[in-house]
């Protein structure tokens, strides 16, 4: 997991993003409609993170520490606009939750945040929560997210998983200010 920081890379995860939201949309699940979040991965002031393997980006995200979510009690890391290669979903999704369980422990927050859309009457998007839950995520209700649409709402506990670096490596920099880091012991 490390941090798109060129212009290549941002472009690379808007043509994921572009790629699985058409292949969510030939198989009528819901994408985001009022946001472009292809955008989102192109603007160089988003902290945008992708999971790669042999320099192919597999997954891609918008992290957030502790935004004001409007939903959720206390401090987390918010996994925003989590996209994956289609065709590996799965598999990407259970390496993407044990690195955000092991990374929010790293930066002492407690919880991992994200929103599904979840659009009412959706026999595909109760099958997914079945699966996501099933990873360890906790479903904490269901309304507006943060592009208005309608969300399940996902937690995760933070949790420090010693050796995924095995499966999962990390560049991305701490967010803490020094002054913070100083103060850990």
């Amino acid at each position: 997991m490390r941090s798109l920081n060129t212009d290549a890379e941002r472009t690379e995860a808007a043509a994921l993003v572009q790629d699985r939201q058409h292949w969510l949309t030939r198989r009528g699940m819901p994408v985001p409609a009022g946001t472009d979040v292809t955008a989102l991965f192109r603007e160089s002031q988003a902290t945008a993170a992708g999971l790669f393997e042999d320099e192919i980006l597999l997954a891609c995200m918008i992290l957030e520490r502790d935004p004001d979510l409007g939903w959720g009690d206390g401090l987390c890391l918010f996994l925003g606009h989590v996209h994956t290669l289609p065709g590996r979903s799965d598999d990407m999704v259970r390496l993407v939750t044990l690195w955000a369980s092991d990374y929010a422990a790293r930066l002492e927050l407690p919880l991992v945040r994200t929103e599904i859309l979840a659009p009412l009457h959706s026999g595909l998007i109760d099958d997914f929560l079945k699966r996501i839950t099933d990873m360890g995520w906790d479903v904490s209700g269901f309304g507006a997210g943060q592009t208005g649409e309608r969300v399940a709402r996902l937690e995760l506990n933070a949790e420090h998983r010693p050796g995924l670096s095995v499966l999962v490596g990390c560049s991305l920099r701490d967010s803490r200010s020094a002054a913070d880091k100083r103060s850990v012991v």
